[in-house]
């Protein structure tokens, strides 16, 4: 057994080597959380606020069972029990070679943020934010576009809290929006948002979004319309045009691997973002970052599938290319002349028969100082 270079309770031949006091001992304290118990004691289950519907009145409240997992996250349903509030530390294996957090890493606490939000109000239980009828009729959610701006990457060790929620996207899906913060600062540092389509996990083909699925998810949902890009013209709504080739940049012959699949029996949506980015070029990598994508998902990718990542830059249109939000309500401004950011064109296609998996558009803008 190793023994320490001083006695613990001398303090000051510690100080004399250069190691540091040690740290007296405290009474460990607890926060208290409304669903929290003794863990050692087998009572019955805690009971939670959940929203429930009142036949078109507004909603209510009544109690439902609390799990482990909703008495250790850092969540919770806002008061009006139409959004949903996440804090997450930004861990060491999040982060990439500037020590802020990848895209990647981004993209999946969006999707985590969502599932736990679904899980707040008693859906997904085993699925991705999948209702009961959902379940019954083995239904699940896919996505059909995802658009996400990030004004300041947080860093390892940062304490980032989202926000989410969702709504109706006309009779054949559902969006979700997001709104990232420094929870240090309560700068908006980032905003999302996507759509939502179903498609039958059997058949895996879409299928629309019945009345009782809908009569599910929508008391959850805010009353009038909450958008997190409410500007016209915001660039999360532009159209991708199809990148044609020859690509300026390529990167063939991408296979899924086995930790890419998820619970939906497919590739992933946050792995088409890395398959995007894989055919950047170099020098822009090095010189600038991520500021805003957008991505249109064509066709679901299964393991067998070989990919081919293709990217091309394109000019700045007239419509702003990214939200004008940033510098407002908090977000800190994206500074830099425009002349040193670049906008490209992506494509992710089967590598045997060339067809469309992926629409993609990227904003890079030049690294600030750190």
């Amino acid at each position: 057994m190793l023994k320490p270079f001083c006695n613990v309770t001398d303090q000051a031949q510690c100080r004399f080597l250069g190691l540091p006091s040690p740290v007296p001992r405290f009474r460990r304290r607890y926060a208290v959380v409304p669903c929290s118990r003794p863990m050692n004691k087998p009572t019955a289950p805690v009971q939670v606020q959940a929203i429930v519907s009142d036949q078109g009145s507004p909603a209510r409240l009544e109690s439902g069972p609390c799990s482990l997992a909703d008495r250790l996250r850092l969540g919770t349903l806002t008061e009006d029990g139409l959004s949903y509030k996440e804090k997450f530390i930004v861990r060491c294996y999040e982060v990439g070679i500037n020590k802020t957090a990848t895209v990647e890493t981004i993209a999946n606490l969006l999707q985590e943020v969502g599932c736990n939000h679904a899980q707040s109000v008693g859906f997904s239980t085993d699925g991705f934010a999948t209702t009961t009828t959902m379940r019954k009729l083995h239904l699940i959610w896919v996505t059909a576009r995802m658009h996400i701006e990030i004004y300041k990457y947080p860093a390892w060790s940062d304490v980032v809290e989202i926000e989410t929620w969702c709504q109706s996207e006309g009779r054949i899906g559902t969006r979700r929006d997001w709104i990232l913060k420094d929870y240090a600062t309560g700068e908006v540092i980032g905003r999302a948002t996507s759509k939502w389509v179903m498609m039958n996990q059997d058949t895996r083909r879409l299928q629309k979004v019945s009345d009782d699925v809908r009569e599910e998810y929508l008391v959850f949902c805010p009353r009038e319309l909450r958008l997190a890009f409410p500007e016209e013209n915001s660039s999360s709504s532009r159209k991708i045009s199809k990148l044609e080739d020859p690509a300026q940049y390529s990167r063939l012959g991408l296979i899924p691997r086995r930790a890419d699949l998820d619970m939906n029996q497919h590739v992933n949506n946050v792995t088409y973002i890395g398959w995007l980015l894989e055919s950047m070029p170099q020098d822009v990598i090095d010189t600038h970052e991520l500021q805003t994508i957008t991505l249109d998902y064509r066709r679901e990718c299964q393991q067998d599938d070989v990919v081919d990542s293709l990217t091309s830059a394109e000019p700045f249109e007239d419509a702003e290319p990214v939200s004008k939000l940033q510098g407002t309500n908090g977000s800190p401004a994206i500074t830099g002349d425009k002349e040193d950011n670049h906008q490209f064109l992506h494509l992710l296609r089967l590598s045997g028969d060339g067809s469309e998996i992926n629409r993609g558009r990227s904003v890079w803008r030049k690294k600030p100082a750190r």
